[in-house]
């Protein structure tokens, strides 16, 4: 607009032949000649005022008040053989970290480890708030993986040994098994003691049907596995006393449906208390812009009609 306005300014100037000029020596434009490009500069006003107020500016203000007490939770896996039974599809592992990893991604606030047991303890990861690096190794988890046996009591104590110098207000064990202590150093009742005395909650899980199953019996050197159908044998009773001993609480999952029962029932028993004030306020600001580029269209008309006027 500026280059079609200095443009037209060349195109459309007058021109007067004159003999001489100093007759006109001393004479000097009005003021009105002077400022009467000042209507074109109110006109662009005009325009660039209101292309800023069609953008809309807005401003905001706001402020967030959270507060979350965590809670530190270590899970401790049996990986014992009788884990790939088939009473669940397609068996017990898979179901089990399956329905682990939807706990998992329902507690995004809480520090969450992993330990994996049979006749030997070992921390897959230690506690952390990336639950993605938890859900990776699940992948690598395979039952058989480690030494032959179920050992819960070392499975029970490593967990311990997790969480117990965590400065969290609540510290959490969920043992998942579904056999009887048969090796290891340590005793469930005696790691369930040590527990206690660190102040460590332990949900026992119970894993397998009732009555008997198809269930791995022997591991050949090649890696084939033979399965007999065998009675499901879990220590409820150890488990049970567990739980009791830490202020925890023993489930029985017989099934896909009933193992996500439990995890949901842990997840209310054991929840994350998060307190959040929120505030926003939004205000808009294009009516200043508005009014000042119809001020400017206003004095613009006032001017070209009563002191710029065209002669014509």
């Amino acid at each position: 607009m500026l280059a079609w306005y200095l443009y037209r300014l060349k195109t459309y100037e007058g021109e007067l032949n004159y003999s001489s000029f100093h007759l006109l020596a001393g004479v000097r434009s009005s003021l009105r000649a002077k400022f009467r490009h000042v209507l074109f500069f109110l006109r662009m006003l005009c325009i660039s005022f209101l292309i800023l107020a069609i953008a809309r500016p807005q401003s905001r203000s706001s402020w967030k008040d959270t507060k979350t007490e965590g809670i530190d939770i270590v899970v401790s896996l049996d990986l014992s053989l009788s884990m790939l039974a088939k009473d669940f599809k397609p068996n017990r592992l898979e179901v089990a970290k399956d329905v682990l990893g939807d706990f998992i991604d329902a507690r995004p606030n809480d520090k969450i480890g992993l330990v994996v047991f049979g006749g030997e303890a070992f921390t897959q990861c230690p506690l952390t708030t990336d639950h993605k690096i938890i859900k990776n190794m699940f992948k690598d988890i395979r039952a058989g993986m480690l030494d032959q046996g179920t050992a819960i009591g070392l499975g029970l104590a490593d967990a311990v040994a997790r969480v117990k110098d965590s400065k969290a207000k609540s510290k959490v064990v969920i043992l998942i098994s579904d056999g009887v202590n048969n090796v290891g150093e340590i005793a469930p009742l005696t790691a369930a003691e040590i527990a206690r005395t660190f102040g460590v909650r332990v949900y026992c899980i119970g894993v397998g049907s009732k009555g008997k199953a198809l269930q791995p019996v022997a591991l050949y050197p090649n890696g084939e596995i033979e399965y007999d159908y065998v009675d499901v044998d879990i220590d409820d009773e150890t488990m049970t006393k567990i739980a009791k001993m830490t202020g925890g609480k023993y489930f029985r999952a017989t099934d896909k449906e009933s193992l996500e029962s439990t995890y949901k029932e842990i997840d209310k028993l054991e929840k994350t208390i998060i307190s959040e004030k929120s505030f926003t306020n939004k205000a808009e600001h294009f009516l200043p812009l508005a009014l000042t580029a119809l001020l400017c269209l206003m004095l613009e008309f006032l001017l070209k009609r009563f002191v710029f006027r065209a002669i014509p």
